[in-house]
């Protein structure tokens, strides 16, 4: 029968036909072939999915004048579709009887339930042919379990968007159940069906059974340490994933702990280490399957070869210029810290009565000989001298740090801006705690650059101190502190009070996607007391403590990009300059590309926002985001409530800032600080994670081998071999961009809203960031912005916004998703 006439009688019949897309368990999970045969025996016995339309537009009184429910209609052709066997989507048609004994309207929600044995995961439902409407869109993108593992029955609602105020009376009902089933009780252990966003403080660090060692102190909820709040589970600490560290240790009991050498280094990436078979069989079943995917090799006897990190794939040698240090501060893996020096010399913020005097020691007479004829004075007045400051954020934990078996320093570099655009260091200090008490201040020692000689080795152990703690404070501060773990309250307060119907939920939802699971992962392997970060990572297990005192100076408004550049220095307000800012190093290329990006964002959040909130009355009155805004401030950053400089929420400009941070710091920020961890840090001695000596003084045997063999003290100062092959297996997977990722100005559907103008806003926003795309490939290949490639060679791309799968050093995914 012609389409047409079948689409005629469906509509005198009252008959709304569609499609479901949906991913199967045994697509998913081919192993799972109980699953797939009882699913297909709950079909021959009639227990079947379900479907039933919720009108938008007709109320039933005997039912809370919730909407109308249609009679179930179910998936057709389960068993005869042909399921791919590996990881795909299958169509099935369903039919709805829309007429029942009145019309009841246009379709704006409806309810699934799966009867089968397994969940399935429900992509989307279309409806084609709804009279007076054409096609409407069910964007669902979710796991739906048997019907038995819930409360209530799944529902899903079209892809209209509504402020509260506006929600059709019918829907109104289903809108507010189902932010109350998200919330919950507050009660029992979370399971993977419960669809419960709740708060919890970072209890589950520890295992004190497991002996004093594994103590860690509860982050969140008390002055002393305060921290962002983590989705709760109810569940009690986790026990597993103390393998990764033992396995290895035990396989390397029989390799030295050292490299003799950096060709024992560059072995990694040129042939691997050979293990025989024995041995890998063994720690196969014990390794995390994501680590192991990455450290064992499919050749079957080459174990740990890595490939060669960007920073040396062009010289192995340029990363020792001080250019290529002075450089990465500017365009590498932590570009965030570096900011203008306003006083000489530098000041401490710590507490004179707690920690003594702090003040450096660094004088005139150790930089201005390299100043290019400028005095001190004359060089801060011109805004030429800047710092790499890590003392304050170090020194209150040092003496613990160092009681480890870390030997380390608190640093402050001091450098000048040349001519040409780039860097000098001038001067080093390194710090340590007084030997008797902290109130006696610190003891410092100052090292300046020199060309040859025991000083030139001194001076590359210097800046490999310096490098020590900027990569700690990269993993610990940068990267997981203020992307991953300052967004999860953000997160949970979105799903608790934000209705997926609302447009702020619908604006960030793609920035949140994976968040909650890749932190929970990494709370029971990386950060948690005896994981990764502490075996690799130079304050040990002070690691996580330490973040928690550092978060006491996190500032929501801060961390939008012009506000952190002007704040450190690093820019002023200019009317006469692009979005009326001049950056003091005009060749900054994370501030270059961070604001064409930044303000990328903000012309899309203003224009997405405008179109549904027309004024700062609807803000005010908008009573869905009034409850999530001070929820995430009184709960999910609920250490920082009472803080003034929050948001009030009351301007539409409150919104779009805002949501122009939030995104910010889920897309852009992260992937500045995280996808380029392998390319700069994957070889390690450029970026080591942890000190094991101090600075060999004069006279010593320590000092007697720095004369004959300056390579291998080095090597033996820094991260020791084990912990480089773990830390490199760990950064490898984290710069790794997977196959399903949405970078920004994607979207999982081109029908996640019905509106047009926002539509039309988000079109414009791709279209934007295609034209960074070009300005930052021309910018790289122009030869006059030398920190945009450096001694190394090695092009910034970490703000390039699209990406290949894989190990690329660029692209901006959605959200912090690894």
């Amino acid at each position: 029968m012609p389409q047409n006439i079948v689409n005629a009688l469906s509509t005198s019949m009252h008959i709304i036909r569609g499609t479901v897309i949906v991913t199967k368990k045994n697509v998913l999970d081919f192993n799972d072939l109980s699953a797939s045969l009882l699913d297909r025996l709950h079909e021959f016995v009639g227990k079947r999915v379900s479907l039933q339309l919720i009108s938008a537009v007709q109320a039933d009184p005997g039912n809370g004048m919730k909407g109308k429910l249609g009679k179930p209609a179910y998936l057709e052709d389960w068993i005869t579709t042909i399921t791919p066997l590996t990881a795909g989507e299958s169509a099935f048609r369903v039919a709805f009887d829309w007429n029942g004994d009145e019309d009841i309207g246009t379709p704006g929600a409806f309810l699934v339930r799966n009867n089968h044995h397994s969940e399935f995961y429900l992509k989307s439902l279309t409806l084609e042919n709804v009279p007076g409407h054409g096609v409407i869109h069910f964007i669902c993108n979710s796991w739906v379990y048997p019907a038995h593992k819930y409360k209530t029955d799944r529902i899903f609602f079209s892809n209209k968007t509504y402020l509260p105020s506006e929600t059709p009376v019918p829907l109104l009902k289903y809108r507010e159940e189902e932010l109350e089933n998200l919330r919950g009780d507050g009660k029992g252990t979370l399971q993977e069906w419960d669809r419960v966003y709740d708060y919890a403080y970072y209890n589950d660090l520890g295992d004190p059974d497991k002996g004093a060692q594994y103590a860690r102190p509860v982050l969140g909820g008390s002055i002393e340490y305060p921290y962002p709040r983590r989705g709760r589970t109810g569940r009690p600490p986790t026990k597993s994933a103390q393998i990764v560290k033992p396995e290895l240790e035990s396989l390397f009991d029989s390799i030295p702990e050292e490299f003799d050498s950096f060709e024992d280094v560059f072995k990694l990436y040129e042939g691997g280490i050979k293990v025989p078979e024995s041995i890998l069989k063994n720690i196969r079943d014990k390794i995390p399957a994501e680590m192991l995917k990455e450290i064992l090799r499919t050749d079957g006897e080459r174990f740990l070869k890595f490939p060669v990190p960007q920073v040396i794939k062009e010289d192995k040698s340029a990363w020792r210029t001080d250019e290529e240090f002075a450089r990465e501060m500017l365009a590498g893996v932590n570009p965030v810290i570096i900011r203008c020096l306003k006083e000489f010399p530098p000041e401490s913020k710590l507490d004179s009565k707690v920690y003594g005097d702090q003040t450096s020691t660094i004088r005139k007479k150790h930089i201005e000989s390299n100043m290019d004829g400028l005095t001190v004075n004359e060089a801060i007045r011109q805004k030429k001298l800047f710092i790499l400051d890590h003392h304050d954020a170090l020194i209150p934990y040092l003496r613990r740090i160092n009681s480890t078996s870390t030997k380390t320093y608190a640093s402050r570099t001091i450098l000048f801006l040349q001519n040409d655009g780039t860097l000098k260091p001038l001067v080093i200090e390194l710090s340590l705690p007084h030997p008797e008490e902290d109130q006696y201040g610190v003891i410092s020692k100052v090292y300046t650059p020199a060309e040859e000689g025991v000083e030139n080795s001194i001076w590359q152990l210097a800046k490999a101190y310096v490098a020590v703690n900027d990569s700690g404070y990269h993993q610990l501060i940068s990267h997981w502190l203020n992307t991953h773990a300052v967004i999860e309250p953000f997160v949970i307060a979105a799903n608790r009070q934000l209705s997926v119907l609302h447009p702020i939920y619908k604006l960030l939802h793609p920035h949140f996607r994976d968040t909650m699971n890749i932190n929970a992962l990494a709370r029971q392997i990386l950060i948690n007391g005896g994981g990764i970060v502490e075996a690799t990572v130079f304050p040990s297990k002070y690691s996580m403590e330490m973040s928690s005192v550092i978060y006491k100076n996190w500032v929501f408004p801060d961390q939008a990009l012009p506000t952190d550049l002007i704040k450190r220095g690093m820019a002023v307000k200019d009317s006469g300059c692009p979005h009326g800012l001049r950056l003091l190093i005009e060749d900054y290329p994370y501030a270059v590309d961070g604001l064409e990006i930044w303000f990328a964002i903000k012309k899309w959040v203003q224009d997405y926002c405008s179109f549904y909130y027309k004024e700062d009355d609807t803000v005010k009155k908008d009573s869905e985001l009034q409850s999530w805004w001070k929820e995430l401030r009184e709960e999910g950053h609920g250490d920082k409530k009472n803080e003034p400089w929050w948001p009030k929420m009351q301007t539409r400009e409150d919104l779009i800032e805002v949501c122009t941070i939030i995104i910010w710091v889920a897309s852009a920020l992260h992937a500045s600080t995280n996808f380029g961890q392998y390319p700069y840090a994957g070889f390690l001695p450029n970026r080591p994670t942890i000190s094991r000596r101090f600075m060999p003084e004069e006279g010593t045997s320590e000092y007697d081998e720095l004369v004959n063999n300056p390579d291998k003290v080095f090597l033996k100062t820094i991260t020791a071999q084990l912990q480089t092959l773990i830390g490199i297996s760990l950064i490898e997977i984290l710069s790794r961009h997977s196959s399903d990722e949405l970078h920004l100005g994607q979207r999982d559907t081109p029908n996640w809203t019905c509106d047009v103008e926002p539509l039309e806003a988000f079109d414009e926003f791709g279209k934007k960031l295609v034209e960074i795309e070009e300005r930052i490939m021309a910018l790289n290949n122009d030869g006059k912005h030398k920190n945009r490639v450096g001694p190394v060679n090695m092009p910034y791309t970490l703000l390039f916004p699209s990406s290949k799968a894989g190990l690329t050093g660029m692209g901006i995914p959605n959200s912090v998703a690894i």
